[in-house]
């Protein structure tokens, strides 16, 4: 079963950071909306944010692999903590601009990616493999519920009331999770000291040499695309095309959280009654059909209960994926895989943040929807035939996975 005192304690860490994110990634974008009402540029905070997954997933993985997992989490908490101070004081006095705004945001997504790296690689830690996808799905449904459900309306809130409170909230948050992850064993892996650059090429070899991974990979890239554009005009759309100010935009993204929530606490009990492969490919046709009406509606309330039915799609979805990436690959190279799996998935949320901007700009509101409706399709008829319940299922229990491709 699940090791509850340490499981407990990482759980309640990566929850509270979760929470802290939440609130920073309202304000944020409110606060670019009161700079600027350029869809470009607010989908550039987006990009800052992504843009380290981009650039240091790989390097980042391979830290993981060689230092302290504990010391890591602690450091990047502290790291966030400072970037976040500065920015909730600058907003305090008037200081504030986009050149900064952007800093800020690419400064905390470099530390935020090893955290979230080195609390991935945590998990076989600390729980056994029959549990890893319960355990996956808890950590996506505290991580959806706080980030989500509860810190997005609390930040729209915050930042109607004072435009700095959201930062300094979060600031705060991650002191406390600092002390958490202090507290977890430490995890120092005994990966080979080998130079940087040839310990990222062993995550990159094992990632593209295995099937199942390699076509997960490319699926979430691919879904990435559709979902990072509508994401980084999601503020406007809201304001624009849904008529809801703050709070309302705040609101509907809870209701992504209460899918992801629901999704989190009943992802082994779908897997298990529709089988793994059949629960992801059911995920892609609900994905694409959910971006195709969203594209045809102005109603807050029907884009609401989509956004419930993509939340729960999405964190069981990934539970799945999580679970199949921590069953496959061997410990010493997990941080890697999960950095080069990463920095994949990663690229395809930038890519997208790009084309929303600039399809909203050009072709309306409305495009970034149309375009995540069309990723959704090529998925379903390209990634159909490798998701099956025999090999995924092998895969996430560990027994006999497929062998990598030669």
């Amino acid at each position: 079963m699940i090791a509850l005192g340490a499981f407990g304690r990482l759980w309640t860490a990566a929850s509270v950071s979760a929470l802290g994110d939440g609130v920073t990634l309202v304000a944020g974008p409110l606060l670019a909306a009161t700079l600027t009402r350029d869809p470009v540029r607010v989908a550039g905070l987006t990009v800052a944010q992504m843009l380290p997954g981009l650039l240091f997933a790989l390097h980042a993985g391979a830290l993981v692999d060689r230092w302290d997992r504990r010391r890591l989490t602690v450091g990047t908490s502290l790291l966030r903590m400072a970037a976040l101070g500065l920015l909730s004081t600058a907003v305090l006095a008037g200081d504030a601009g986009l050149p900064l705004l952007y800093a800020v945001f690419f400064l905390v997504g470099c530390a935020g990616l090893v955290f979230d790296n080195a609390a991935a690689t945590l998990v076989p830690a600390v729980v056994v493999p029959a549990r890893l996808e319960q355990a996956n799905g808890r950590l996506q449904a505290g991580r959806m519920l706080g980030e989500q459900l509860a810190a997005k309306p609390l930040g729209a809130w915050l930042f109607a009331v004072a435009a700095w409170s959201p930062f300094l909230l979060d600031a705060v948050g991650l002191l406390l999770v600092a002390a958490l992850a202090a507290t977890l064993p430490a995890n120092l892996n005994a990966a080979p000291r080998v130079p940087l650059r040839t310990a990222v090429g062993e995550g990159v070899r094992w990632l593209l040499r295995q099937r199942l991974l390699r076509t997960l990979a490319w699926t979430v890239a691919v879904s990435n695309v559709g979902l990072g554009a509508v994401s980084a005009v999601l503020v406007l759309i809201a304001h624009e095309r849904l008529g809801v100010g703050a709070v309302g935009y705040g609101l509907l993204l809870a209701a992504l959280a209460v899918g992801g929530g629901a999704g989190g606490l009943l992802a082994g009990r779908i897997v298990r009654l529709a089988g793994p492969g059949t629960t992801l490919r059911a995920g892609l046709v609900v994905e694409t059909l959910v971006h195709g009406l969203a594209a045809m509606t102005r109603n807050a309330v029907v884009a609401g209960l989509l956004l419930v039915l993509m939340g729960l799609h999405l964190v069981v979805f990934s539970a799945i994926v999580a679970s199949v990436r921590q069953s496959l690959v061997p410990a010493e190279l997990l941080g890697r895989v999960h950095g080069a799996y990463r920095l994949v998935t990663v690229a395809g949320l930038l890519v997208g943040a790009v084309c929303g901007g600039l399809l909203a700009r050009h072709a309306g509101l409305v495009a970034p929807f149309w375009l995540g409706a069309g990723c959704g399709a090529v998925l379903v008829v390209g990634a159909w035939r490798t998701l099956n319940d025999r090999d995924v299922r092998a895969a996430r229990e560990g027994v006999s996975p497929p062998a990598p491709d030669r």
